[in-house]
């Protein structure tokens, strides 16, 4: 067992080890609590998740270019079926459109 100065020394470095160990489960608590109310408080406020956000916005993409394609698909059906008939259709007589 150690006896004088180097025995106060090992018992404040053990002193100073618990009192890191505390510090840094406080500090965990401090972080869980503040993540808790956090997300209650966004949740309150209707405000979307960052993945729910990016899934409606693929879904409106690939909605866009199938409107897109679609479009393009009447416009040609319209085309011949004016071909076929004789008949002269505004999609054959407009201006090509500008794609965006």
């Amino acid at each position: 067992m150690s006896t004088g100065p180097n025995r106060i020394l090992d018992e404040f470095a053990k002193l100073m080890t618990d009192a890191a160990g505390a510090a840094q489960g406080v500090r965990r608590e401090v972080e869980t609590a503040f993540k808790g109310q956090a997300e209650r408080i966004l949740n309150t406020m209707d405000v979307v998740q960052r993945e729910e956000f990016e899934a409606a916005r693929e879904m409106a993409a690939k909605a866009r270019e199938e409107n897109t394609r679609l479009a393009e698909r009447i416009e040609a059906l319209e085309a011949k079926l004016a071909e076929m008939t004789g008949q002269v259709t505004p999609a054959a007589t407009a201006k090509p459109r500008a794609k965006k």
